[in-house]
């Protein structure tokens, strides 16, 4: 995974939908820092970029799970979360630059290089949704 902006998580704007279907982030393996958790949820128009449909922020998140709920109108969406866990405002990667803070995508699993929309989109309809993603970390 070449990038995972930054800006992606800045720009966390949180609309109200008219007719909203529950989605629920179950997310797993947090480790415990000083920094802090983004948490992105975005169209396809704001994939990558600083606006998003809806999104979290958690200073100091504890080890473990977190759950997150939001609700979106149906649609297409991809989740995306960064751990700051060093705390310093950088997503920071190594000379390879491969990720070496915390971050998990829907479909995070299967990535390799830098990901699309298509591989990481969840489809929400009219009921709501479940969504499980799992962190990664490099260091």
């Amino acid at each position: 995974m070449k990038y995972l902006l930054f800006g992606t998580f800045l720009g966390l704007a949180i609309a109200a939908p008219a007719q909203a279907s529950p989605l629920t982030v179950e997310l797993e393996g947090v480790r415990s820092a000083s920094g802090q958790l983004y948490v992105s949820v975005q169209t396809r128009a704001q994939f990558m970029q600083e606006a998003a449909a809806a999104g979290s922020v958690v200073a100091a998140p504890t080890a473990g799970s977190h759950r997150f709920s939001y609700d979106l109108p149906a649609g297409e969406y991809a989740i995306s979360v960064w751990h700051d866990d060093n705390g310093n405002g950088r997503f920071d990667k190594d000379e390879n630059f491969m990720p070496l803070d915390g971050w998990a995508m829907t479909n995070g699993s299967a990535l390799r290089g830098e990901p699309t929309f298509d591989q990481v989109r969840i489809v929400l309809g009219d009921a709501s949704a479940d969504v499980r993603i799992s962190m990664t970390y490099g260091r």
